[in-house]
């Protein structure tokens, strides 16, 4: 086989030696523009469990690679005058030149031929050749050459940054966090030999040119950073290498392969150098390509499989790598608002994939020390003392809202349960929500109430508007507070557009084939083509619906709920008011975010005079429409203030479900940075939803102050003793109803 290798970086020359080694028979050859020597940047980072990757393909790499990095367990994270040392880490640092050294030397050995200071503009001398890698970086040649085919896009990210070097030789990866009168400015530092440290400067846009660095050359850079950090860098000098300014490159492509030509490292995709991923990503992709095709026996199968193997992995990476440039990307929302430990908590759990519990895992003592401080603060708010020896995980100290306090922090999700008969709930809800208070949880949220019959999804939603769902209510809440110390909160809502539906298992969102109620909108937009058309409310019906909810309110009062959450997501009737997406009106009601919100804040008003004022109000809100032109963050943060402003104790912070169209981008705790945005720049507090499924989430997004509460769903579906369980299996003893005691004899056989 014939292979030719565009790039002679990591990628392409691991990707050659390991192609050479599998079959020397095969004809490779490495083509690189620059001398051999020639490289930008100074040091690279890779992770054990990557070393370990390494010694698998290639033991001599692997040999020389380790005889030639600095190890380092450590993480300095200096912080308002503290420095926070996380350990246990695992993580080493070497030359960038070093590893192409390396790299070079394995394929001069195994017969690759390398041919540096030959551009590859011009693919045609390689045209017979059986494969073509494109490992030539984030500007790829090759990959613009057959762009209509990759589909590339490129996200500029908006800050920027400066890849430097200084004799400074640091003792651990180190961030700092540095105000100057321009702003906030970040680094990111490692050694990476015995007196060679990397050391990337970061900053805002606004922050770079307030600093007068947008007309700076690399001499005038180094010298206002060493200035700068003078301290830190305790008279050691800072070193350029063509070192520009420059904003980092989010690189991905609709497909990675094409005929004979494939791509792979920063030309296939990039992922923020904040984890440490750019050459530890281009080396395991040439694992990967290598070992697709040693497992097949023509090139286009290989190739297929290859991408089919190797992008779920690096999409999964690169979701993790966007959560963590946008957290040094918003810094500044941090900076001064969280105390040190925490600061530090948050920013070793950013990408969502290290949690509170892997970090236990690696250093025990400093989260211990993080779950102390957090138990402490806890039992300040609340004003009830936590006893527990050592201090208990996050997710099970207290909570104080107005005069209720929560014994922990999960919560149970409103979930539809569609099994009412004209509003009025049953056995199944008293089952169903008194299984999760027995199983633990500090509040159980009751699923969407609606104001109305004509305010219902369908026809066995529950309600709260005739005289008999009051009694029906209050067996359930009595339930709750007799047989478990969680709380009960009762979520009030009125469908809007999209009522009148179907239940969930006949056919989500369909509209009833017969016995349809007319339905009313911000504007009279259907929800899908198939659905109603709503009728554009007047201010009559406002009126009207208004006076509903404080209606249904009193008779929460009356049931004895602990804690109301108005509905204001998910498209429905408030929710539809607020999103541009579904509200089209010329009047007071419409426009900006202000008009938008205008009688939805009048609903909570009314609502907020209703309800005892001891009692807490919670607001659910979508952060974001996941469709062009709909409700942005920027606008949640700008609610949640108006929330504040009126009164609203806590948003409960959910996205989307506005519009079918919608394009939703999931992952891990997907939602969560939305309310961890909220939460800070609005300065309220919030509750979380979305994909958290372990205690290990919930723990991390308490500890980093990422949320007040985690909302669990189809969790509590699966479990209703989840919380139970979660206290088991992190060593805490919680206390059992007496029918029960017998439990504490049992231990369970997970196998």
């Amino acid at each position: 086989m014939r292979v030719v290798s565009i790039g002679g970086g990591p990628a392409g020359l691991y990707f050659a030696l390991l192609m050479k080694k599998a079959d020397p028979a095969h004809e490779v050859t490495v083509v690189e523009r620059n001398r051999p020597d020639d490289t930008f940047g100074f040091g690279v980072v890779f992770s054990d469990a990557t070393l370990e990757g390494f010694a698998a393909a290639d033991p001599e790499t692997h040999a020389a690679i380790t005889r030639s990095f600095a190890h380092w367990d450590d993480i300095d994270i200096h912080y308002r005058g503290e420095v926070v040392t996380s350990t246990g880490h695992g993580f080493a640092g070497m030359s960038r030149q070093r590893l192409l050294d390396i790299l070079q030397r394995r394929c001069a050995d195994l017969g690759v031929k390398l041919e540096f200071q030959r551009e590859a503009a011009d693919l045609a001398p390689w045209a017979d050749a059986d494969l073509v890698v494109a490992a030539d970086g984030v500007n790829s040649l090759v990959r613009n050459r057959y762009a209509e085919h990759f589909r590339p896009h490129v996200d500029w990210r908006p800050n920027r940054f400066v890849w430097l070097g200084t004799t400074f030789p640091y003792r651990a990866f180190t961030f700092l966090f540095k105000e100057s009168p321009h702003g906030l400015w970040r680094v990111h530092a490692y050694r990476y030999d015995a007196s060679t440290s990397t050391f990337i400067l970061e900053g805002t846009e606004a922050t770079w040119r307030r600093a007068g660095l947008d007309r700076a050359d690399e001499d005038a850079t180094l010298a206002f950073a060493e200035r700068l950090f003078a301290e830190e860098l305790q008279g050691h000098r800072l070193l350029g290498n063509r070192s520009l300014w420059r904003s980092f490159p989010t690189v991905r492509n609709a497909c990675w392969h094409h005929g004979s030509v494939v791509l792979v490292g920063d030309a296939a995709h990039t992922a923020h150098f904040s984890i440490g991923s750019g050459t530890k990503l281009a080396m395991e992709d040439a694992i990967a390509l290598a070992g697709a095709l040693g497992r097949h026996a023509d090139v286009a199968t290989a190739l297929a499989a290859y991408e089919a193997e190797r992008r779920p992995e690096v999409e999964s990476l690169q979701r993790a790598a966007q959560v963590s440039l946008a957290w040094f990307e918003e810094a500044e929302r941090y900076h001064g608002r969280l105390a040190p430990l925490q600061f530090a908590m948050s920013l070793l759990t950013r990408s969502l994939r290290v949690t509170h519990e892997s970090l236990r895992d690696r250093d025990p003592a400093f989260v211990a020390r993080a779950d102390r401080w957090f138990a402490a603060g806890a039992a300040r708010q609340s004003g009830v003392a936590v006893t527990t020896t050592p201090a208990p995980p996050p997710m099970f100290t207290p909570l104080r809202l107005r005069g209720l306090v929560l014994p922990n922090r999960v919560v149970v999700s409103p979930m539809c349960q569609y099994s009412a008969e004209d509003g009025t709930p049953g056995d199944w809800h008293l089952v169903h929500l008194g299984s999760r208070a027995v199983g633990g949880a500090g509040l159980v949220m009751t699923e969407m109430t609606d104001v109305s019959r004509e305010g219902r999804i369908s026809p066995g939603c529950t309600g709260m508007y005739r005289p008999e769902h009051v009694p029906a209510w209050r067996r359930i809440v009595d339930f709750v507070h007799a047989h478990s110390p969680a709380k009960i909160g009762l979520q009030l809502a009125h469908a809007g557009r999209k009522g009148s539906t179907r239940r969930l298992w006949e056919g989500i969102d369909e509209p009833l084939p017969t016995g349809n109620w007319p339905l009313i909108a911000a504007s009279a937009i259907p929800y899908q083509p198939g659905s109603q058309v709503p009728r554009a409310m007047d201010r009559r019906d406002m009126d009207a619906v208004r006076d509903d909810f404080v209606r249904a309110a009193r008779m929460a009062e009356e049931a004895g709920f602990d804690l109301l959450e108005l509905h204001f997501a998910h498209g429905y009737l408030l929710a539809s008011f607020l999103s541009p997406l579904t509200n089209r009106r010329t009047d007071a009601y419409g426009g900006p975010l202000a008009n938008r919100a205008r009688w939805p804040l009048e609903v909570f008003d009314a609502v907020r005079a209703a309800w005892p004022a001891a009692k807490p109000v919670a607001v659910r809100i979508s952060a974001t429409d996941w469709a062009e032109g709909g409700t942005t963050p920027e606008e949640a943060v700008e609610l949640a203030r108006m929330l504040a402003a009126h009164g609203c104790d806590v948003v409960d912070v959910s996205a989307g479900q506005t519009v079918p169209e919608q394009r939703p981008v999931y992952g891990r705790l997907y939602q969560t940075p939305f309310a961890d945005r909220i939460r800070h720049e609005a300065g309220i507090a919030t509750m979380t939803v979305g994909n958290i499924g372990s205690y290990a989430d919930v723990n991390s997004i308490l500890a980093a102050g990422r949320a007040d509460l985690c909302v669990l769903a189809r969790a509590h579906l699966y479990d209703p003793y989840w919380t139970r369980h979660a206290a088991w299996g992190q060593g805490l003893d919680v206390p059992w109803p007496d029918q029960y005691v017998s439990v504490k004899g049992f231990t369970p056989r997970l196998r």
